[in-house]
């Protein structure tokens, strides 16, 4: 496969999600070429939403068609590796929605068969490519604020508490950590100097046998401060807080944010900043994987996903929480 300015997009699922980034891709005049789901009346029903000329039954379908460049999977989370796996032999750049894997075992096969392919793998986290959070991030790497000391981030809401459902579930790899805690993890890790070597945590159980909430603090060799709180059965805002000697930046709905706000510790003045449009969050990460594709570059930020699975994997052995059929 060769690279080029235009890729065919294939995207695996027909939920909420894949829909969004449907949206995106057809409102920017994307190559959406194919999607693929087990429930072929759902994607025939997507594909003339869209108007996609390819719908497949399986992703061995998808790897066939020499076309296809990029696979956006928007799965369930607890078959993302098995697709991944499958279509980065085949040769097709991987775009993963959180999390990207159930744990590292899984991950670190996928970036060794991408590696050995030469092929762009991802995980798609908004919270990266918002232009404010670059913006912040490079504030605060200009040391202008002097070092970042503590990171507090907050992520909770309320699902339906049906044990069944797939935020519950163990069969669909259900708790808070995989499915929301990985966000408070990336915005954490984003201005974090180091990775974290120090992880502790408390966590209560749901009668699904999954996680309900988690208190999780984490530690860098750096010296460096960060605790998330995590809930899918209590509402919080979705807050990042970092601390700077200087300064501190808080960031409301850090996800897909738009605006940040720095205050001076000594003054008490107030700084906004205000970039992007959290519309186009899915937009922002087409482009960064695009550009990645083409030319290369660390725009998608994978060493962080592995960091962070690192953390996840840890602490989920440490809970005795095994997904059924998961190899550590």
């Amino acid at each position: 496969m060769t690279d080029k300015k235009t890729y065919n997009w294939v995207v695996a699922g027909t939920g909420w999600i894949a829909t969004d980034m449907a949206d995106i891709l057809k409102k920017h005049n994307r190559t959406f070429y194919g999607v693929v789901s087990g429930h072929r009346d759902h994607a025939d029903t997507y594909a003339e939403k869209y108007g996609i000329g390819h719908v497949y039954n399986t992703i061995e379908e998808v790897c066939e068609d020499e076309n296809v460049d990029i696979v956006y999977i928007a799965t369930p989370h607890n078959t993302h590796y098995e697709i991944a796996k499958k279509a980065l032999k085949a040769g097709k750049h991987c775009l993963i929605e959180k999390s990207i894997t159930l744990n590292s075992r899984e991950l670190e096969e996928l970036v060794a068969l991408a590696s050995e392919n030469h092929l762009c793998l991802a995980e798609a986290m908004t919270t990266w490519h918002m232009p404010v959070m670059k913006e912040v991030k490079q504030i605060v790497e200009s040391g202008e604020l002097g070092k970042v000391q503590v990171i507090n981030a907050n992520f909770g809401s309320i699902k339906p508490y049906d044990m069944e459902n797939r935020f519950f579930n163990l069969k669909y790899a259900g708790g808070a950590l995989l499915d929301i805690g990985v966000y408070a993890l990336s915005a954490i890790r984003l201005f974090m100097e180091g990775k974290p070597s120090e992880v502790l945590s408390q966590w209560k159980l749901c009668a699904a046998g999954s996680d309900e909430e988690e208190t999780i603090l984490l530690k860098n060799e750096e010296g460096q401060l960060a605790s998330a709180v995590i809930s899918l059965h209590s509402k919080q805002p979705k807050r990042v807080m970092i601390s700077c000697e200087k300064a501190y930046i808080e960031i409301m709905e850090y996800p897909r944010a738009e605006r940040a706000v720095i205050t001076d510790a000594f003054s008490g003045e107030k700084r906004t900043i205000e970039m992007g449009v959290t519309a186009e969050a899915l937009y922002y990460e087409v482009c960064d994987f695009e550009e990645t594709i083409a030319s290369g570059g660390n725009k998608m930020l994978l060493q962080y996903s592995r960091e962070n699975m690192e953390v996840m994997t840890k602490l989920r052995k440490e809970w005795k929480m095994q997904y059924p059929g998961e190899i550590w």
